[in-house]
C-alpha cells in the first residue's frame, strides 16, 4: 500500500503559487531601470494566467505571485500589502537590506534580494531581467548571479536549447536552492538542472533536496569565487564533498558547465550497465580522430574494441584496403556514410558513446543524415565534433537546432563524453549496495563526557595531548598513552619505567610543538631525559610567549616503518563539520594530499575517502614500502566520525601522526578543541537517528528490534521482498515485480533522515516488516508505505510500525495522512479503518481508494 502525507491547505506559502502561478501582481517604481525590463518581459512572455498591477489589469481576486520592483524604503510596506491581499510569495529583483526580517514580519516568502527573477516558459511567464526571450525546453537553471543567468540564456539561444525553469535566487535570503530543487525533483518536464552557487544558507535542506533531484536526472553545479573566498582551498574541497555526497556533478569552469549541460540535456545514455566510458571515435580524417583519441585517453576514457561483427558491418563504409579500428577514419569524402557509421556503432553492444568528427570538406556536410540518424537512435549516444569556423558555424547551428549535441573541437566533444561517463558513474555509485557489515561501536561515552566537563571546569576549551588521546582510546582507536610528569626528574624516572626509546613532550597547548621546542624524540637514558626536560622548560616559554606549561609528557616511541597519516575534524562556515584524511607528519601541509568528506561516515564511505588521496596507491605496498592494513584506517575514520556525531560540541580534532602498517593503526599525537558552552555542530547530512531504536514484543511473544533503516540493510531488504507473496507485492507496489533491482534497493535503504524515515522490524539479521514516510517538497506532503512479512502477520507488527511512522510524522509537523489503497485490497482497507482512517473512492482512478486521517 502506498500512502501520501499532506499538510492541510491553509493561509500561507504554497509551492504552486511560485512554480505554477495562475496570476501575478506587478508593483514597479518607474525610476528603477529594472522596472522597464520586467514590464517588457512580462508583457511579451504570453503568460497563460492573469497579469495584474502596474501597467496591467486591475486586480481581480488574490494573486498567487508578486514581483516587487521598488526602492528599499518601500519594501516593507509592499510586502505587508501583498500579505493583506492573500499573496504570500514575492520576487524582489532590487537591493533589499534586511529582506529576510521584513519578509518574516509580513509572513511572506521572498526571493532575493537582487533576484534575477522567475521564468516558466511552459506557461509563458517571463518575470526576469533577461535581455532575450526565453524559449521552452528541458533545462532548469537556478542562479544567484544575474550576469551568469543572462550569459546562460544567451548561450542557450545560440545552441537552440530551452528551459523548463529559470529561478534567480539572488543573495539567497529567502526561498532558495532547497525549495527550488524540491520542486524540480518532481517536475517531469526537466531533463537537466544547472546550479550556479555562491553560498548556501540551509545546508541540510540543500543536500537533501539536491540528492532527491540527482537520483532521477543530472544536476550540474558551478561555483564562482571559491578559491578567492578561501585561498587554502578547504572550503572549496568541502563544497566538492557536499556535491559528491548529493550526487551532483561539479564543473570546474563556465565553459565546462555549459558543455556538460548541453551534452546531458540532449542525450539519453544507453540503459543497462553502469559504465559509459567505452568510446568509439570516427571521423572524415585520421588527424582529427587521433586528436580525439588522445583527449579521450587523457580523460580516463577507454577506446572501445570493435567486435568481429562490428568490423564486418563497417567494412563497406570505409575506403578499400583501410583498416577497421578505433579511432576510425572514413576518408575526406565520407559524406552521409559518416552518419551511417555512427548509427551502426551506436547499436554495437561494446560501445557506450559514439564520437563523430567532421572537418570541412568539399562536399556538402551530412547535416540531414545526422539528424535522421539521431532521431531513430535507441543505442549509445552520438556526440558530434564539427571543426571549423567560416564554413562550419552555420552547420553547427543547424545541427543544434535539430537537437544534436555538437561541439566545435575534438577536445570539446571528448569533454562531453567525459561528462556522460561521470554522470553515469554518479548513478552507478548511488545505486551501489554497500556490504552488510556494520561497524558496531561501543565507545566509552561517559569517559569522554567526564573529560570534556573537566576541561571546561578548568576554564579551557582545548584539551592537552594526553586528554585528547584518552578520548580516542575511549572510541576504540589504539593510542600511545603518555605519562604525565611535573618535574624533569619525574620525567626521567617515567622514561626508565617505560623503557627506551621515549619521546618527551611539553604538556602545553601548542599547535606545532617542534617549532616551540616542545618535543624531543628518541631519548634513551635517564640523564638525557632530565636534561631535555630542563631545557624544554626554558625554551617553550621563550619561543611561545604566553603559553603555560602544565608539566611534561613521556611517551614510548611509536613503531617505525609504517606510514604517517593524518585524520582531522573541522568546521566549514557553510556546511558545518567535515572530516579529512591524508598524509601526516610534519610536512602534511606541504604535501597537500588530503581528501575531505562529511560526517557521518560508514565503512563504504570511509574506503571511498581513502581512495581519493594520492597516498592510497601506496597502501598495498610499493617497492620497499610494506603494505598497510587499509581496513584499520577506514575503521578509525568511522570512529572519528561517530565521535563528532556523539559530541557535536567538538569544534576541531587533529590526529597527527596516525601511524599505520600491516598490523593496524596507532595514534601518537592528537589535539581537540571544544566549542563555547551551549554551542553544537549542525550537520549538513543528518546522522543515523539511533535514539529511535526500540524493541517490540508481538502478541505471540516474538521479539523484534524496530529501528530506522540504514544502507547496510540492502541485502536483508532484498531477501525480505522475495518472501512476499505476489499479491502482497501488487498491493504494496501497485505492480507485479519479481525482485527489487539494485537501484531501487539503494533508494529504499540509503535514505535521507532529514526528509524521510523508514522503520524496519528485524530479528537475527532478518527483516520482517517496513513502514516508510517520505516528505515531498518544503511543505508537509510525503509518501507513506507499510508492508509486513507473512511470518509476522497476526503479531501486531503492522499496527506497531504504522504507529511508529505516525509518531514520526507528528513530530515532523505533518497534520494529515492521505493514503492510496487498491480497491480490491479489502484487508488493508479494514486495517486502515481500525486505525481511524476514513476511506473514499478516488475521483481520478476508480481502482484506488483514498484513506485519510487527521493526526
Amino acid at each position: 500500500m502506498s500512502l501520501l502525507l499532506t499538510g492541510r491547505p491553509g493561509k500561507g506559502f504554497r509551492e504552486t503559487a511560485f512554480f505554477q502561478p495562475r496570476s501575478v501582481w506587478f508593483r514597479a517604481d518607474p525610476e528603477l531601470p529594472e522596472s522597464a525590463v520586467l514590464a517588457r518581459n512580462l508583457a511579451a512572455g504570453g503568460f497563460h494566467g492573469q497579469l495584474m498591477g502596474d501597467g496591467f489589469a486591475t486586480p481581480e481576486g488574490t494573486p498567487d505571485l508578486a514581483v516587487l520592483c521598488v526602492r528599499p524604503e518601500a519594501q516593507a510596506t509592499e510586502l505587508a500589502r501583498i500579505a493583506a491581499m492573500g499573496c504570500f510569495v514575492a520576487i524582489v529583483p532590487t537591493a533589499a537590506p534586511g529582506l529576510a526580517a521584513m519578509a518574516a514580519q509580513a509572513g511572506v516568502q521572498a526571493v532575493g534580494e537582487r533576484s534575477f527573477g522567475l521564468a516558466l516558459p511552459g506557461i509563458g511567464l517571463n518575470a526576469t531581467l533577461s535581455h532575450l526571450p526565453i524559449r521552452p525546453g528541458k533545462l532548469a537553471l537556478m542562479a544567484q548571479s544575474s550576469a551568469i543567468a543572462r550569459a546562460v540564456i544567451d548561450w542557450a539561444a545560440a545552441e537552440g536549447l530551452g528551459f523548463s525553469h529559470i529561478i534567480g535566487i539572488g543573495s539567497n535570503d529567502g526561498l532558495g536552492f532547497a525549495s527550488g530543487l524540491d520542486w524540480l525533483a518532481r517536475d517531469t518536464g526537466t531533463a537537466c538542472v544547472m546550479l550556479e552557487i555562491r553560498r548556501i544558507k540551509q545546508r541540510r535542506f540543500f543536500v537533501s533536496a539536491a540528492r532527491a533531484v540527482a537520483r532521477t536526472r543530472p544536476v550540474l553545479a558551478l561555483r564562482a569565487g571559491g578559491r578567492m573566498d578561501d585561498p587554502s582551498g578547504i572550503a572549496d574541497g568541502v563544497m566538492a564533498a557536499v556535491l559528491r555526497r548529493a550526487g551532483v556533478l561539479r564543473a570546474e569552469g563556465f565553459e565546462e558547465w555549459l558543455a556538460a549541460a548541453e551534452t546531458l540535456a540532449r542525450t539519453k545514455p544507453r540503459g543497462g550497465a553502469g559504465q559509459a566510458d567505452r568510446i568509439a571515435i570516427l571521423a572524415n580524417g585520421l588527424g582529427v580522430a587521433r586528436l580525439a583519441a588522445d583527449a579521450a585517453l587523457g580523460h580516463g576514457l577507454r577506446l572501445a574494441e570493435f567486435s568481429a561483427a562490428t568490423q564486418a558491418a563497417l567494412g563497406p563504409l570505409i575506403p578499400e584496403g583501410w583498416e577497421v579500428r578505433n579511432p576510425l577514419s572514413l576518408g575526406s569524402r565520407a559524406g552521409a556514410g559518416l552518419a551511417q557509421a555512427a548509427r551502426l556503432l551506436a547499436g554495437a553492444a561494446e560501445v557506450d558513446v559514439v564520437i563523430a568528427l567532421h572537418a570541412p570538406e568539399q562536399d556538402a556536410a551530412p547535416i540531414e543524415a545526422f539528424a535522421t540518424a539521431a532521431r531513430g537512435n535507441r543505442g549509445a549516444p552520438i556526440l558530434l565534433g564539427w571543426a571549423g569556423e567560416a564554413s562550419a558555424q552555420g552547420e553547427r547551428a543547424a545541427l543544434s537546432e535539430a537537437g544534436l549535441p555538437v561541439f566545435n573541437t575534438p577536445e570539446g566533444v571528448v569533454r562531453g563524453a567525459a561528462h556522460l561517463a561521470a554522470e553515469r558513474r554518479n548513478r552507478a555509485t548511488a545505486a551501489e549496495l554497500p556490504a552488510s557489515d556494520v561497524l558496531e561501536l561501543t565507545p566509552d561515552r561517559p569517559v569522554v563526557r567526564a573529560l570534556f566537563a573537566a576541561v571546561r571546569a578548568a576554564g579551557r576549551l582545548e584539551l592537552f595531548e594526553d586528554e585528547a588521546l584518552a578520548v580516542l582510546a575511549a572510541y576504540g582507536i589504539a593510542t600511545l598513552p603518555p605519562r604525565i610528569c611535573t618535574t624533569p626528574t619525574e620525567a626521567a624516572v617515567a622514561a626508565v619505567a617505560l623503557g627506551p626509546p621515549v619521546a618527551l613532550k611539553a604538556r602545553a597547548l601548542l599547535r606545532h610543538k617542534s617549532e616551540a621546542g616542545g618535543v624531543v624524540l628518541n631519548l634513551r637514558h635517564f640523564d638525557s631525559v632530565r636534561a631535555a626536560a630542563e631545557l624544554m622548560a626554558e625554551e617553550v616559554p621563550r619561543r611561545a610567549p604566553g603559553v603555560a606549561m602544565a608539566g611534561f609528557l613521556v611517551q614510548r616511541m611509536a613503531r617505525r616503518g609504517g606510514m604517517e597519516l593524518r585524520l582531522r575534524l573541522a568546521e566549514d562556515a557553510m556546511f558545518g563539520p567535515w572530516i579529512g584524511f591524508g598524509q601526516g607528519g610534519t610536512t602534511a601541509e606541504i604535501a597537500a594530499d588530503e581528501a575531505l568528506d562529511l560526517p557521518p561516515l560508514n565503512l563504504s564511505l570511509a574506503h571511498g575517502l581513502i581512495a581519493r588521496t594520492r597516498l592510497a596507491r601506496l597502501l598495498p605496498g610499493f617497492r620497499d614500502r610494506p603494505p598497510v592494513h587499509e581496513p584499520a584506517i577506514a575503521d578509525a575514520l568511522v570512529r572519528i566520525s561517530q565521535l563528532q556525531v556523539d559530541f557535536p560540541e567538538i569544534a576541531a580534532l587533529d590526529v597527527n601522526p596516525l601511524f599505520a602498517d600491516a598490523s593496524g593503526v596507532l595514534a601518537a599525537d592528537a589535539a581537540i578543541r571544544l566549542r563555547a558552552a551551549g554551542e553544537a555542530a549542525l550537520f549538513a547530512i543528518p546522522p543515523y537517528p539511533a535514539e529511535l531504536v526500540a524493541g517490540f514484543t508481538g502478541r505471540d511473544g516474538s521479539l523484534f528490534e524496530v529501528r530506522p533503516i540504514r544502507p547496510e540493510d540492502a541485502a536483508a531488504q532484498g531477501a525480505f521482498f522475495l518472501e512476499l507473496p505476489p499479491e502482497d507485492v501488487r498491493f504494496r507496489f501497485f505492480s507485479t515485480m519479481k525482485e527489487l533491482p539494485p537501484a531501487m534497493l539503494a533508494r529504499l535503504t540509503q535514505i535521507d533522515y532529514g526528509r524521510e524515515m523508514a522503520f524496519i522490524a528485524t530479528r537475527e539479521g532478518r527483516n520482517f516488516g517496513t513502514a516508510r514516510v517520505i516528505r515531498e517538497g518544503s511543505g508537509n506532503a510525503a509518501e507513506f508505505a507499510v508492508v509486513v512479512s507473512p511470518a509476522a502477520k497476526g503479531t501486531g507488527l503492522a499496527r506497531h510500525l504504522m504507529e511508529r511512522a505516525m509518531d514520526w510524522a507528528r513530530a515532523e509537523g505533518i497534520t494529515e495522512l492521505v493514503g492510496h489503497v487498491l480497491a480490491d485490497n479489502a484487508p488493508m482497507q479494514g486495517f486502515m479503518r481500525k486505525l481511524g482512517f476514513t476511506l473514499r473512492r478516488s475521483l481520478d482512478d476508480a481502482d484506488i481508494m483514498l484513506a485519510t486521517k487527521l493526526l
